[in-house]
Parts: C-alpha cells; sequence; structure tokens
C-alpha cells in the first residue's frame, strides 16, 4: 500500500519543526528535517574553511559528506553535530549555502531519495515547491512576525541564550528577505497547499488542525 508523502513548509519561526514531528510520531511515519541538512553543511563548511559563498566548493562538500539526519540524531561523516548546528552562527551559515544552486541540487536529490517509499513528514522552506511538487499533502505554516520572534527568543538553542524580542525580529527579517529572494528555490507557498496561521496556537492545537487535513488522504489509501 502506497504511503504518503506530506511536505511542510514555512518560514523560521513559524512551529513547521514541532509540529512536523508531532504529526509524523502520530502516523508513524519517518521526520525528516531538510533544513538539517542545510545547517549540517554550513557547519562543515565553517570547520573545513570552505568560503559559505563558493558554490563549487560548498557542493563538493555536500556530495562527498556521508548526512545522517534519521532522529533523534543529525550526523556529517560521523560526527554528531546535533546540538552544534543549533546556533546562531549556524543559522547564518546555513541560510548562507542554502542560496546556492548548486548546493541545493545536491540536497534536493538527497532529500528526494528520503521519499521514494514514502510514510514520510518533510519539512522545510521549499519541500512542497521543489522537492517534492507532487506531495500527497502539502501544508504551509506561518505565524506573525511578532509571534515568530517570540518564540525564536524563548528558544536558547537558536538565540545563543537571552535575546531580546526586537533583535530576533530583526534577525528574522533578513533570513525572511533571503528566503525569498534567493533565485534556487525560494521560500513561498505552493499553490495547492493548505496554510495554516500558527500565530496565538498551541502545537497541539496546530497538530490536530494538520491532521485534519491529512485524514482524508489516509482514508483514500
Amino acid at each position: 500500500m502506497k504511503q504518503l508523502v506530506i511536505a511542510i513548509d514555512g518560514p523560521s519561526g513559524a512551529g513547521k519543526g514541532t509540529v512536523a514531528r508531532a504529526v509524523a510520531a502520530q502516523l508513524g511515519y519517518r521526520h525528516v528535517d531538510s533544513g538539517a541538512m542545510y545547517r549540517a553543511v554550513g557547519w562543515k563548511a565553517l570547520r573545513d574553511g570552505v568560503p559559505l559563498d563558493s558554490d563549487d566548493g560548498v557542493a563538493a562538500l555536500a556530495e562527498r559528506s556521508i548526512i545522517d539526519v534519521t532522529p533523534p540524531l543529525i550526523t556529517i561523516d560521523g560526527s554528531d553535530v546535533t546540538r552544534a548546528i543549533r546556533t546562531p552562527e549556524i543559522d547564518r551559515a546555513a541560510a548562507a549555502v542554502a542560496r546556492l544552486p548548486k548546493v541545493r541540487a545536491v540536497l534536493v536529490e538527497r532529500q528526494r531519495e528520503c521519499g521514494t517509499q514514502g510514510a514520510i513528514v518533510m519539512e522545510g522552506r521549499d519541500i512542497g515547491t521543489v522537492v517534492f511538487p507532487n506531495a500527497d499533502v502539502k501544508i504551509y505554516l506561518d505565524a506573525s512576525p511578532d509571534e515568530r520572534a517570540r518564540r525564536r527568543a524563548a528558544d536558547p538553542a537558536h538565540s545563543g541564550g537571552p535575546t531580546a524580542v526586537a533583535d530576533v525580529a530583526t534577525l528574522l527579517r533578513t533570513r525572511d528577505a533571503i528566503d525569498r529572494t534567493r533565485t534556487a528555490s525560494p521560500l513561498y507557498a505552493a499553490k495547492d497547499a493548505v496554510v495554516i496561521d500558527t500565530t496565538g496556537k498551541s502545537v497541539d492545537e496546530v497538530v490536530r488542525e494538520v491532521i485534519s487535513v491529512i485524514r482524508p488522504y489516509l482514508r483514500s489509501l
């Protein structure tokens, strides 16, 4: 029986990581954080001294690297980078390498390989538009800029410690501009995606809403 490919996209702080993990757990599906691949490559590029604006250099690094994003660990060439890639420095590195077309081509192919058997919930910024344009279910999560900034400021893994919401909001505006204007796979909601505003909603509320979107597709299998 065919299993679903579920794409969950959205900007930073919209809640897609937490929601995607919870939805995958409820369905018994594999959860894949595509952004972790870019983070891992950014981490390794910094460690190896590869310029983050070198499309050829970073793409070659990504091509030869063994990346495993199977929860609960994220590894690259055997190094556990689960915690190391959740820092403001790697936020910036991931944004830099994610705008490189050759790097995206390498990692998109890796992401597609993850979904060949279905039964997967993949989160990112271009899953429903580029990685799996024919995904069975496409969800786009969003939230108000203020809400997203508050969430990120409260997350020490991303903020690096106590951080003013206004400072985080500035960083998010910069990241949004990069994501939405890059040539390769810009961030936007797929035309056939269900858009869910998570502002003011608990994780459980959003998960229930997402599951309600998915449920009819499960019945049709």
